[in-house]
């Protein structure tokens, strides 16, 4: 969320700036300068009206201890009435206060100056490619025949259990899907990052504190009953472990990391492009979060960006970053950088991590402060990244690595597989 004080003294920039995300913000900003006056307005009203009701009330006791009943009364009949005033202002301020947060929540990040402009996928900008692109022999195939032919992931038998996007992993499959795992978690906690394992359902503050929630594009699992929400990523719950903290300078930076299975109601599109992994509704990922002070938080988006760089290159295979356009950006991002696998069996780049800033949106959203050198509460900025999510990453190994034999576990994967070949 947008703090208010910024876009009063921004509120050109902030305009323009949402403008790359094909926003016209202008009326929505305008909305938040008159409702911020009205709020400010009606708080200096209540606290003069309560500040002279404090008045009245202790002179009302010196009359009384002095004997002078009558002339208490009077006051007495005052402070009665400056009660139902304070009461009414009270009421206003609360329903303005709500107003004010409901046209907040309604405003996306603003992007940064370095984000390009552009509407869609199509207009992100490559910034970086490595790795060979291996020559396949003849006859290889996409991940879904590959996993049909060695029997290591079921999608019937997912659907059948409870739907589409909801794959069974078997035998070999099982033991790489794991073995991805944990050399991912090894990897960020040697990289100074501390494992939680965190829950997979979320409460409303949770959604709204990391931008998921209001939930417009129903992209969530909704629990009605309990009013719970299954988690998108782990990002959501593990960045929520700072709502309403306030943490010492010192702390900085704090990272942690977490594998959780992630939901997404992922409603739409059909083709060979969502066929297998390459779209589920269920999907394991690890996650990266990180809370920074903000002087530092575009330093440590690039060692994040390095981080993921290095997993890609463990697993010697073909990736590519994007850095995102404006209009591909999501909701809470200030800048985003997309990490693609190519999956050379479906000759198309596959999308398998997210590295993004999120500046103060979601620790203002999520009251999450540190206390500076002078003393005083400032907001942290927050970033948080896929490391990696895996069926992308699955279907890159699978597609990349096949012979006509079997297909090859990379070396780095081989002490955590107990096996070289599926």
């Amino acid at each position: 969320m947008l703090q208010v004080p910024f876009i009063r003294d921004n509120k050109a920039i902030v305009v323009e700036r949402l403008a790359k995300r094909n926003i016209d913000a202008a009326k929505l900003i305008d909305e938040v300068i008159v409702l911020d006056e009205k709020r400010r307005r009606l708080q200096t009203e209540l606290d003069h009206t309560l500040a002279e009701s404090n008045t009245l009330s202790k002179e009302i006791g010196h009359l009384f201890k002095s004997g002078k009943v009558e002339e208490a009364n009077v006051l007495k009949a005052k402070t009665g009435a400056l009660k139902e005033t304070s009461k009414t202002l009270t009421d206003q301020l609360n329903t303005t206060a709500e107003n004010l947060q409901e046209v907040l929540f309604q405003i996306p990040n603003v992007p940064h100056e370095s984000v390009p402009e552009g509407n869609s996928e199509e207009d992100n900008e490559e910034i970086f490619k490595a790795g060979e692109i291996p020559t396949l022999h003849k006859g290889a195939q996409p991940h879904w025949e590959l996993a049909k032919k060695y029997d290591i992931i079921d999608f019937e038998l997912g659907n059948k259990i409870t739907g589409a996007g909801f794959p069974v992993y078997k035998g070999k499959g099982a033991r790489l899907q794991r073995a991805l795992i944990a050399y991912f978690l090894d990897k960020n906690t040697a990289a100074g990052y501390t494992e939680y394992q965190l829950p997979h359902l979320i409460n409303e503050a949770s959604g709204i504190g990391t931008g998921q929630l209001p939930d417009k594009e129903g992209q969530m699992y909704h629990v009605t009953e309990d009013n719970l929400y299954l988690i998108p990523t782990a990002e959501v719950p593990g960045t929520n472990i700072f709502r309403n903290t306030v943490l010492n300078e010192t702390d900085l930076p704090v990272g942690i990391t977490g594998y959780t299975p992630c939901f997404r109601r992922e409603a739409g599109s059909y083709g060979a492009h969502v066929r297998g992994l390459n779209r589920l509704h269920q999907f394991d990922k690890v996650e990266i979060i990180r809370v920074e002070h903000p002087t530092k938080s575009y330093q440590a988006l690039d060692e994040m960006v390095n981080h993921v760089k290095a997993i890609l290159e463990d697993l010697k295979l073909p990736y590519r970053i994007l850095r995102l356009c404006a209009g591909d950006t999501s909701f809470a991002s200030a800048l985003t950088y997309d990490f693609e696998v190519f999956s050379t069996a479906q000759d198309r780049w596959l999308e398998v991590s997210s590295v993004s800033n999120f500046e103060t949106f979601q620790a203002n959203r999520l009251k999450l402060r540190f206390k500076n050198t002078n003393g005083k509460n400032e907001l942290a900025h927050t970033l948080n990244g896929s490391s990696l999510a895996l069926p992308r990453i699955l279907a890159g190994i699978l597609e990349n690595y096949q012979t006509e034999t079997g297909i090859l576990i990379p070396e780095v994967l081989k002490p955590y597989t107990g096996f070289d070949i599926i």
